[in-house]
């Protein structure tokens, strides 16, 4: 196995002022670097932690191991001159790993060809290149109307008991890059879940053979807070090795960024700063983007890294404080709406406020189909108008509509029953039989979106 760089020597100190929940406050110390890994040291026992501020000769570490049973006069905190640095090489490849980059289970980690700091590479803005193909994940609401791109940030909003879980685990066993030979990855980081989610996604990755195509992280709810915050950078330094080194398309799937904020705002109280909304840190903002805007293309790189972060929408609200800046750092979200979900259908993905501000970058002709762009945006208008007449049914009644207009309900209803609801994966060409199906319950002049001969094309082809 490779050999992590060892520092030339050490600095110990025992002078600690206090310990407040995952934090240790240490007093006299010099020649510190921020974000230096340090080896916390008591009798019978080691810890890992990294330096978070420092102020002074006054240092704040950030224990990953937690600091419950530290007691201030029998502890040792040494400096390593080093960073926090992940295990990376191709065979990690089908392994499942904690928090910390340990091997989930306490089996020896394999071997590595380096080891990488967390915190990743900067990366020069010029050197990024436009995102620029198509990704299927065989879900029809993403692949036709909110397509996902190489080198995105695609977000999926979801709320309490909405199967984000069962939708994240079907990305990372259906996603593939259709039309090209380069070799595809996921690694997915879960943040503060339980061990029965846990259990959920290692038997999923199983049972559809992700598992040996894939990276995966695992951080439980009983883990520190600490170590939830450094998963995703985890994930994200193992993904860089795969698309930057080895050449891979890496989709990064992250899983729930409320989690992560929350730590967040776990180790800020901590430390007594000042709350800004809802109690989060006023850094959230920065601190989100050293994770999501690790995507992208770059320059002369044959690989990408495409991120999927999930996240929880605490009462449904869109306007909560992690929700509101990771809209505003990434381009798009996928909704999951609260009223699919109570009609059985699933995935419950709610088209209407969903939105890929990159899907026209790799859709189209040469990339999936010449009209993609104008049947989606078909499908969009007429399910939107369908919704419209809903709400205004129940203030009329049925006697009240026009058979247009009861056309359109019934096109509505059998969007969310044939086309949204789906079980299993469907191909995009599967998707593309399903719109065109669904269309034909409207007239042809209400077809408006599509190139008139398409529509005539496709009429022909469906009566014979």
């Amino acid at each position: 196995m490779a050999e992590k760089t060892m520092p030339l020597y050490r600095r110990g100190y025992r002078s600690i002022r206090g310990i407040a929940g995952p934090l240790v406050f240490v007093d006299h110390v010099r020649d510190v670097a921020y974000g230096e890994l340090v080896t916390i040291e008591t009798p019978g026992e080691r810890r890992t932690g990294q330096v978070l501020q420092i102020q002074n000769d006054l240092v704040v570490i950030q224990v990953f191991d937690g600091t419950l049973g530290l007691a201030e006069e029998n502890t040792t905190l040494w400096l390593e001159q080093d960073v926090v640095r992940v295990p990376v090489g191709k065979s990690l490849i089908g392994k499942v790993l904690n928090g910390r980059g340990d091997m989930l289970g306490g089996e020896p980690l394999p071997f590595a060809s380096e080891y990488l700091g967390v915190s990743g590479q900067p990366l020069n803005p010029e050197r990024r290149k436009s995102p620029h193909a198509f990704i299927e994940t065989g879900i029809s609401t993403i692949d036709l109307t909110n397509s996902l791109v190489l080198g995105q940030k695609l977000p999926i909003f979801t709320g309490a008991g909405l199967p984000s879980n069962e939708l994240a685990a079907q990305i990372v066993s259906y996603s593939r890059v259709p039309g090209t030979n380069q070799p595809f990855l996921v690694v997915f980081a879960a943040m503060g879940i339980t061990r029965r989610e846990a259990n959920f996604f290692l038997e999923a990755f199983r049972k559809n053979g992700a598992l040996s195509k894939g990276v995966f992280f695992m951080n439980l709810a009983s883990d520190s807070a600490a170590e939830r915050l450094l998963t995703p950078r985890m994930a994200l330094t193992v993904a860089e090795y795969f698309a930057y080194q080895q050449g891979y398309d890496v989709l990064v799937v992250l899983t729930d960024m409320l989690h992560y904020c929350e730590a967040l705002r776990e180790i800020g109280a901590a430390r007594e700063e000042i709350p800004g909304r809802r109690g989060y840190p006023g850094y959230m903002y920065s601190d989100l983007s050293t994770i999501y805007e690790r995507a992208g293309c770059v320059k002369n790189c044959p690989g990408t890294i495409t991120q999927i972060p999930i996240v929880s929408m605490p009462d449904d609200d869109m306007t909560h404080p992690v929700v509101d800046l990771t809209g505003y750092i990434t381009e798009g979200q996928i909704v999951l709406g609260r009223a699919l979900q109570r009609k059985g259908v699933y995935p419950p993905v709610d088209i209407l406020p969903s939105l890929s501000r990159l899907m026209n970058k790799g859709i189209g002709k040469e990339k999936t189909f010449p009209e993609h762009r104008a049947l989606a945006d078909q499908m969009y208008a007429s399910y939107a108008r369908a919704r419209e007449l809903e709400q205004l049914r129940i203030v009329i009644g049925d006697d009240a509509l026009s058979p247009l207009e009861k056309r359109y309900l019934r096109f509505g209803r059998i969007f969310e029953d044939s086309f949204v609801h789906q079980k299993g994966r469907r191909s995009l060409e599967d998707t593309v039989r399903v719109a065109w199906d669904l269309l034909g319950v409207l007239p042809q002049e209400e077809i408006y979106r599509l190139p008139r001969e398409v529509v005539l094309r496709m009429h022909k082809e469906r009566e014979s």
